[in-house]
């Protein structure tokens, strides 16, 4: 029944985090000096209501909820905030946090108006302990990385400080990678556990690693040529294309009805 009462977690999620937004913005609300801890307090009072719909929704399934897009697009949501809050406490980037607040609106409205609400039990494969910190790991990386392309994006359109805001970018693709390669560990953990083999090239397995490859080179490319800031955006906004293709593209591949990463047909 959990899934019937997501509209309800929604509206008051969405509810903290536009005011979160009015008071960040209007000029009427945002001149106290306090101004900042209520939005930072209302962005967190919407995660949490997010979260606490996702204890719920785990409780009521008696399975970790990651098994469908809808799922995971939920725990995009819920940290997202919390990125947008950590960033803004420690760079004070008012567009990062309604960046952050904005798509997390953007995830739970496609999961309000087309929610995949399987409720099955996990297939034997997924009943491992590698299942759960290989998800988690893996849609914080994502998060945190979609983050770290808004920045190249909005550098790149806006023409802001290539030397002020590649910072950040670095900062969150550093964290994001880090996840991302916990992520190939547990996953490669998972597969021997599960299949009997750490790796086998499987298309999802495939651009799981053309996505860490390419978030390598922009770490390379960033050591070895520090000046040329603006082409390393551009190699940001492709990492973050390959990192899509990933996380949804792959489902639409032909070769995916082989892949035994498939779980909703089951």
């Amino acid at each position: 029944m959990i899934w019937i009462e997501f509209k309800t977690y929604y509206i008051i999620a969405v509810l903290f985090w536009l005011l979160a937004l009015i008071i960040l913005w209007f000029p009427k609300f945002n001149k106290s000096k306090k101004a900042n801890i209520f939005s930072v307090i209302f962005s967190l009072l919407g995660g949490v209501t997010i979260v606490l719909f996702t204890y719920f929704l785990w409780i009521e399934l008696d399975r970790p909820p990651m098994r469908t897009l809808g799922e995971t697009r939920l725990w995009y949501s819920l940290f997202m905030p919390f990125i947008g809050v950590a960033i803004f406490i420690k760079w004070k980037y008012k567009w990062f946090l309604s960046y952050s607040l904005l798509m997390a609106v953007l995830f739970l409205t496609i999961n309000l108006l087309s929610p995949e609400t399987y409720s099955k039990t996990l297939m034997p494969a997924l009943q491992s302990p590698w299942f759960v910190p290989h998800v988690v790991v893996y849609i914080f990386a994502y998060a945190t990385l979609a983050a770290s392309s808004l920045v190249a994006v909005k550098s790149l359109l806006f023409k802001s400080k290539y030397s002020e805001t590649i910072t950040l970018a670095d900062n969150l693709v550093y964290i994001g990678f880090s996840f991302l390669s916990f992520g190939l560990i547990f996953g490669a953990l998972w597969a021997k556990e599960a299949w009997g083999h750490y790796w086998t090239w499987d298309p999802k397995e495939t651009w799981a690693f053309l996505t860490w490859a390419v978030y390598l080179i922009y770490i390379h490319f960033r050591i070895n040529n520090a000046t040329q800031s603006k082409t390393s955006l551009y190699i940001l906004m492709v990492a973050f294309a390959v990192l899509i293709i990933c996380w949804f593209g792959v489902n639409y591949l032909p070769t995916t009805n082989y892949s035994v990463h498939t779980y909703t047909k089951y």
